[in-house]
């Protein structure tokens, strides 16, 4: 099963390239989400609502969802082998092809793009919903772009790099593991009345696990910026200066980047369930965002993601050469 990974690695980062994520087909990131809707509505019947009890819950959701997501890909993996290898790398790269989203971001965030340009403020916050985590309802033309360009930036490595780095450590079951961790966070690691303690040791553990991919992701994105000819000096310096102005360790490390390669300002204030957080600027203004900062973010999205899948499937030959 290890033998072919690096393979799987570059053939299912060129599928999603090509197909991205087709509507008719099934996605396992929502059986995993489903399964957490599942496992929280049962858990919060069988522990009580206070302190520990929500903390207890949190845990075992954490516990069930990690060994259920390295579970099945382990199993279905493990028989496609036994049957044939050509069907175990086969599986391989599917796998991999599924837990990417590099082709589906870039159109998701170019929808809201098209609609700013047609100059359809309504349905440019609808599709930005789509994507993002805030409230839109009231995001000014120039709220929406941010939201998207910040977006693109953070699911670089949320999306992208750190699946693949997880791909090339440990296969697709690291890879699944990875989802299951990062779709528990999305799903209950808010810092709310529901899930403050719910939902903590979701959040840590995502926290844990992005730390080293979100880094890489955004070392890939400097490198991408000076081979696009943005301002490549300048996303070192907001990197170097910005990159812990957030309240997650790693969102800014991305972001950043992002904001010193456009020239823009990224981050600050924004409403979240109805209620406004406030939050550290990243990057200088040096002129204003504008819906054309959306292509850019993706176009540094791309090469980033592809200068990733080729230091990893690269890492991941040079683990074989080292174990024999």
């Amino acid at each position: 099963m290890i033998k072919w990974t690096a393979l799987a690695l570059l053939g299912g980062f060129l599928i999603d390239l090509i197909a991205g994520d087709p509507r008719w087909l099934y996605h396992p990131v929502r059986i995993i989400g489903n399964g957490i809707s599942f496992l929280e509505k049962r858990l919060r019947r069988i522990f009580p609502a206070t302190c520990r009890g929500e903390h207890a819950a949190g845990m075992l959701l954490v516990i069930l969802i990690c060994a259920g997501s390295a579970l099945v890909p382990l199993l279905f993996l493990y028989a496609g082998y036994r049957i044939h290898t050509l069907l175990g790398i086969a599986l391989e790269t599917f796998f991999c092809y599924q837990m990417l989203a590099t082709k589906s971001l870039k159109e998701e965030s170019m929808r809201v793009y098209q609609e700013l340009k047609k100059g359809d403020l309504e349905k440019a916050r609808y599709a930005v919903s789509m994507i993002v985590g805030r409230d839109t309802a009231s995001l000014t033309a120039e709220g929406v772009t941010k939201a998207a360009v910040e977006t693109v930036a953070e699911n670089t490595s949320d999306g992208i790099i750190a699946p693949l780095f997880y791909m090339a450590v440990g296969g697709p079951v690291l890879m699944f593991l990875y989802k299951g961790i990062n779709t528990m966070d999305s799903m209950v690691g808010y810092k709310n009345d529901k899930y403050l303690h719910f939902g903590r040791y979701a959040a840590k553990l995502d926290d844990a696990v992005n730390y080293i991919p979100a880094r890489i992701s955004a070392g890939l994105m400097i490198a991408g910026a000076y081979l696009l000819g943005m301002d490549g000096k300048n996303a070192k310096k907001i990197y170097l200066r910005d990159r812990y102005n957030h309240a997650s360790p790693n969102s800014a490390q991305t972001e950043a980047v992002m904001a010193g390669a456009l020239d823009i300002q990224l981050a600050g204030n924004a409403y979240y369930f109805g209620k406004l957080y406030e939050k550290p600027t990243i990057g200088d203004r040096i002129r204003d965002i504008e819906p054309e900062d959306i292509p850019r973010a993706n176009r540094l999205l791309y090469v980033s993601a592809a200068m990733g899948a080729l230091l990893f499937a690269a890492i991941r030959t040079g683990i074989l050469c080292l174990i024999g």
